[in-house]
């Protein structure tokens, strides 16, 4: 009989073997890092990883920790439904190590470990305030949906209670990141893309097998359209749109090491800007060689479901279970396979956790911890507290993680979690860095403006989504080759009811625009209302180190760089790099 996620599926002894060895290695990492050697002993050590890091540990740090769970569960079903479309992401990576090369030279050279130090230093302190509200925002949005896709990957496999496994997996890592600190993240990292490798190579072999090999996939992939990648289409309510991933996609990865600590402090405890380079090439390569093997699985799913879609059969409940779903069909012929495949997933979505756990930790402690103590701890005070933190924050994240089966699917959930902020992070990042002209006004309530701009955005537009009234267009799905089942609905007129719907019920174009342009359309509102806002004030004088090295040469005086730049006539005044 042909398994249902909807009924429980019985895990063999391997795949626990397999799935709870991945979670104890992990663990051990944390143990080995906070109880030998130096234990994490100082602020250093533990947020920075005594700034003695290598090259490539770092790029796959980076890379894994950008590809969770929802992003390796959401690309395989992205393909089902919509196709390989989605390749296009690899656009925005080469965006994201491009914008890396362009901030994070800035960041090295001022010798930051907090990012948010330099709007202090570029602006005031109010916007970098201001910005770390944000950044906490966002972090504590995104953490729930980590949680929930390796929890819900489980859950389905195995019928356990998704709240359970969740409380679970969350214990596990907030356990080895408190107690390991910032190499604990990076090694565990490199094991889990180890794991994620393995498992989905193994996958994509066996499922070539099953569905008549490379060639067979090919053709059907484009009997079904499902090869139509490339889609020049400028209209911004396109979802998958060359330009979308280009721009809008673009924008969302280069937030992430431009104004989020999370991805930026990885790079900035390597000893070297030409280490920092290196690092950034290999973390594009790696997240496109990991990317593009979820897109080939994505095409064997579809290969082996193209005549019979699970979730019009009843078999799954939503399209995020076809991977599991598919995993666990063909599971029984590989011993341990559908235990590696969820320890896969699990590692995706642990070191997102584990890394912004350690981040987070690292701007409470100085940004919120330190404000109100106003003294200097001893390095065994400072780390017990950022343990502290971890805990804390890791245990009010788990509590959130109920509200993801409320808002929709996995992945938009995520890019939604943090385009209402990245967005206005990014913006002011770019004022800084760019416009010698902007000024702590600007900023301040450009940022506000652009966070404002974000709301009035998305919120309407995901509240039209849950209506039912924005949809996105699927490529071709059929039920023909299931066989009876009990279909309580019949799928064309279905189909027909919906669109005449929401023919009848049209939302404004603005808000049909697509997800992947939420973070870029706040970060040009950011920096339309600072740029506004900046020339209508006065503006104190920018030390050239804050700027970007690419437009010092439209600066007064090229040549000299520890001369400030004076913007607007207003007097200079001090500015402390160190």
């Amino acid at each position: 009989m042909t398994p249902s996620l909807n009924s429980t599926v019985t895990l063999s002894w391997y795949d626990y073997t397999i799935f709870v060895g991945t979670l104890v290695f992990s663990t051990m990492i944390g143990i080995y890092y906070g109880c030998f050697g130096t234990k994490q002993a100082t602020m250093k050590e533990y947020l920075m990883g005594g700034k003695t890091m290598k090259i490539v540990p770092i790029a796959i740090s980076v890379a894994v920790s950008h590809i969770s769970g929802s992003l390796l569960l959401g690309t395989a079903a992205d393909v089902f439904r919509y196709g390989a479309s989605v390749w296009l992401v690899n656009l925005s990576f080469i965006v994201m190590g491009l914008a890396n090369f362009v901030y994070l030279p800035v960041f090295f050279k001022l010798r930051l470990r907090n990012i948010y130090d330099y709007l202090e230093k570029r602006f005031d302190s109010k916007t970098r305030l201001l910005a770390i509200v944000f950044y906490l925002i966002a972090e504590i949005l995104i953490f729930p949906v980590h949680v929930y896709t390796p929890s819900l990957t489980l859950a389905t496999a195995s019928g356990f209670n998704v709240n359970l496994v969740a409380f679970i997996l969350s214990a596990i890592c907030v356990f080895y990141t408190s107690v390991g600190g910032f190499k604990t993240v990076i090694w565990t990292d490199f094991l889990q893309f180890g794991i994620i490798m393995a498992s989905f190579i193994i996958v994509y072999v066996i499922g070539l097998r099953l569905t008549g090999g490379f060639l067979s996939v090919w053709n059907t992939a484009l009997a079904g359209e499902r090869l139509q990648i490339f889609n020049f289409d400028v209209n911004p309510t396109v979802r998958d749109s060359f330009w979308g991933y280009l721009i809008g996609g673009g924008a969302i990865f280069a937030g992430y090491v431009a104004c989020r600590q999370t991805g930026a402090q990885k790079f900035l405890t390597l000893p070297k800007s030409t280490d920092i380079k290196w690092s950034i090439i290999y973390t594009v390569i790696s997240m496109a060689v990991v990317h593009t093997l979820c897109i080939f699985v994505g095409l064997v799913v579809y290969a082996k479901y193209k005549d019979c879609d699970p979730l019009t059969s009843h078999k799954i409940s939503k399209h995020d279970q076809i991977f599991p779903y598919f995993v666990t069909e063909i599971g029984g012929t590989v011993p341990g396979l559908s235990g590696l495949f969820i320890a896969a997933i699990c590692c995706g979505s642990l070191s997102s956790m584990s890394s912004n756990l350690n981040a987070i930790s690292g701007v409470i402690y100085k940004d919120i911890v330190y404000f109100f103590l106003k003294k200097e701890l001893s390095d065994k005070s400072s780390s017990g507290i950022l343990k502290v933190i971890v805990l804390v924050v890791g245990t009010l994240c788990t509590c959130l993680v109920f509200t993801v089966e409320l808002l929709g699917d996995v992945f938009s959930v995520g890019v939604l979690a943090t385009s209402l902020t990245q967005g206005p992070l990014l913006g002011v990042f770019t004022l800084g860095i760019f416009v010698p002209k902007a000024n702590p006004k600007g900023a301040f309530y450009g940022m506000l403006g652009g966070f404002t701009a974000a709301i009035g955005l998305t919120l309407p537009a995901k509240y039209y989504e849950l209506k039912g009234l924005i949809k996105y267009p699927t490529k071709p799905l059929s039920i023909s080759g299931c066989g009876p089942f009990n279909q309580t609905t019949n799928f064309t007129s279905f189909g027909n009811t919906a669109l005449n719907d929401t023919v009848a019920h049209q939302p404004p174009s603005i808000f049909k625009i697509t997800f992947y342009y939420y973070t870029f359309f706040g970060a040009i509102m950011t920096i339309v209302f600072g740029l506004i806002i900046s020339y209508m004030s006065k503006s104190a004088s920018v030390d050239r180190k804050v700027l970007s090295p690419l437009i010092y040469r439209y600066l007064p005086d090229e040549g000299r760089e520890e001369e400030r730049v004076s913007c607007t006539g207003a007097q200079e005044t001090s500015l402390n790099l160190g």
